[in-house]
């Protein structure tokens, strides 16, 4: 090949190789940014995918409480009219003068330990569901559980401890079922130095009635 051929020739090489430089960074280039726009998407998915999980794990968990609470709490609503027949065995009991119970009567006898057998086991089938008898007398008075009635003056014991019981309440589980109306002492010394003096809490007419507070 001459020289001239040679010359002639030169350029067009150069050309060509510098088209293929050009292509090949720019194939590079392409080929980068698709991948910072995969690592993107891969990452936007694996944020949404962990969102997903999160949310059924919520769910999974308010399901689960759901299903807990209904099952606690379904008897809610019956064992609280029962409430109302065991307190009524309760003042037919108490209702009894103490002559009558001593008089040996064997008939009148049998009546009184059917009744208090009665109550026996009503209370103890409600227990079996969960419910449990409040009685908390001698305790620090409790919103959550305890209806304030009357304030007792009596320096010898704690304010706000209970210090008569009027009505026991129930609760069921964690809840309360039926406060229990009681009085609270007044005048002693304070169970937290801080702590403020107990006001009779809001009526509960239902408890009052069922109390027979009024009639």
């Amino acid at each position: 090949m001459s020289d001239q051929a040679k010359d002639e020739r030169a350029p067009d090489e150069a050309e060509t190789i510098g088209a293929a430089t050009e292509h090949t960074q720019g194939s590079v280039d392409g080929d980068y940014e698709a991948l910072v726009r995969l690592l993107k998407e891969n990452d936007e998915l694996k944020d949404r995918a962990l969102r997903v999980a999160a949310e059924m794990e919520n769910l999974r968990r308010r399901t689960a409480r759901d299903v807990h609470d209904a099952r606690a709490y379904a008897v809610a609503n019956f064992a609280r009219d029962m409430l109302s027949v065991s307190d009524n065995l309760r003042r037919a009991l108490d209702a009894i003068p103490a002559e009558a119970k001593a008089s040996g009567d064997a008939g009148f006898k049998a009546l009184i330990e059917g009744v208090e057998l009665t109550e026996r086991a009503m209370l103890s089938a409600l227990e079996r569901h969960g419910v449990k008898k409040l009685e908390p007398e001698g305790e620090k008075f409790d919103p959550n559980f305890h209806q304030a009635m009357f304030e007792v003056p009596n320096p010898e014991v704690p304010a706000n401890t209970v210090v008569q019981v009027v009505q026991p309440g129930y609760s069921i589980g964690e809840r309360v079922l039926r406060p229990a109306m009681v009085g609270v002492a007044k005048g002693g010394p304070k169970h937290v130095a801080s702590e403020a003096p107990v006001e009779p809490g809001p009526v509960n007419e239902q408890a009052e009635k069922d109390a027979g507070v009024g009639e």
